[in-house]
């Protein structure tokens, strides 16, 4: 049998493909694991890669950063003779990052087929540059594997084939779950000197929060209220990190009291974090849905989701960026303990396997 190529390229991407890469070779199948080096910097993608017991990457292309047409274009470019090289049998893709439909075109032009993970999710917000790949990637994949129902419903309306979609729960809880014990013997709370569930936990990246100078200001200013009583951990993207600097707030976030910034954290000591905080304030899609697992109140700084189920079933609440919105969602959860939520079906840590014997079939 040609080889599989599995894709990583971002932070995400490394905790969708981890089971699945373990798995699979678990069931002696040729994987090949290719790295785009979307993400570069050693904190957001070397330590996760140990954190998740990955090996190091077979291939890896390093991209690095640039602007979306640009490193699409690298990607593309690079990622074309790697196929050609290797004539995979199937190339897996993850998520809504630009690796992801970079990667599915070059093998749908070379008629390689193509298995989406995480196919279906949308926010129906077409500013979002994530919303366009997951449209197109869905689009030209052969095998749609979504993480839940309300994925399974977008896609049949938009007239993708039913024989594609393949309802297999959310592989995200796969790595959580397989890390859960690991992450009880962090000792991330002595590093940073806090207690458990004494701590909001923040993390924001998104350019509509982060690039907007305004729209920043607004979360600073809903952090400043929280911490005013409260001890809050926020772990600092590089693209946050340089904004912070870029429009002045650098020097204000640093001397708000109770607030402790830190550099970006490998899986094991964030998952740790996430475990034992009070609260998550984010805008991030995958820690939307390890709140919902784990229990924790979420306060999602976004306008709109593409885990609506998060909402429906989990812990989640969506504020975008309204400091008042913020403050009062962070008082609710402080006072009442937010809300309880149950979690989603399928989300059982089995996806993996599930996902295994659906390729193991399509290959036959």
């Amino acid at each position: 049998m040609e080889p599989i190529i599995l894709v990583v390229g971002a932070r995400p991407n490394f905790m969708k493909m981890a089971p699945l890469y373990s798995e699979l070779k678990r069931r002696k199948l040729p994987v090949i694991l290719l790295h785009t080096g979307q993400h570069y910097d050693e904190n957001m993608s070397k330590v996760f890669f140990e954190d998740l017991n990955m090996p190091k990457p077979d291939i890896y292309l390093g991209v690095g950063s640039s602007s979306h047409a640009k490193q699409t274009a690298q990607i593309m470019t690079d990622f074309e003779k790697v196929c050609q090289n290797e004539t995979p049998s199937l190339v897996v893709v993850a998520g809504d990052v630009n690796s992801t439909i970079a990667c599915a075109l070059v093998a749908t032009k070379l008629a390689i087929p193509v298995a989406h993970v995480e196919a279906g999710l949308r926010s129906f917000d077409m500013n979002m540059p994530e919303e366009i790949n997951r449209i197109l990637t869905d689009r030209i994949s052969n095998i749609l594997l979504t993480p839940s129902k309300d994925a399974n419903e977008n896609l049949i309306r938009e007239g993708m084939e039913q024989e594609k979609i393949k309802l297999v729960g959310n592989i995200m809880i796969d790595s959580l779950l397989n890390n859960l014990e690991s992450a009880k013997k962090s000792n991330i709370h002595d590093e940073l000197k806090i207690d458990k569930t004494e701590y909001v936990l923040i993390t924001a990246h998104r350019p509509s929060n982060v690039d907007y100078e305004n729209n920043l200001a607004r979360i600073v200013k809903a952090i400043e209220a929280i911490c005013e009583d409260t001890k809050a951990v926020f772990p600092l993207h590089p693209r946050t990190s340089n904004m912070l600097k870029k429009f002045g707030f650098k020097n204000k976030i640093k001397q708000i009291s109770n607030l402790i910034l830190t550099k970006p954290l490998g899986y094991i000591d964030f998952l740790a974090l996430i475990k034992e905080s009070k609260t998550v304030l984010t805008d991030s899609g995958g820690l939307q849905e390890e709140t919902t697992a784990l229990g924790i109140p979420c306060i999602t700084l976004r306008d709109n989701t593409e885990r609506p189920i998060t909402i429906e079933k989990g812990t989640n609440i969506l504020t975008g960026n309204d400091t008042r919105k913020i403050i009062q969602a962070w008082e609710n959860i402080n006072m009442n303990g937010g809300k309880k939520g149950q979690i989603p079906d399928l989300w059982d840590g089995k996806t993996s396997e599930r996902i295994s014997n659906i390729i193991e079939t399509f290959l036959k």
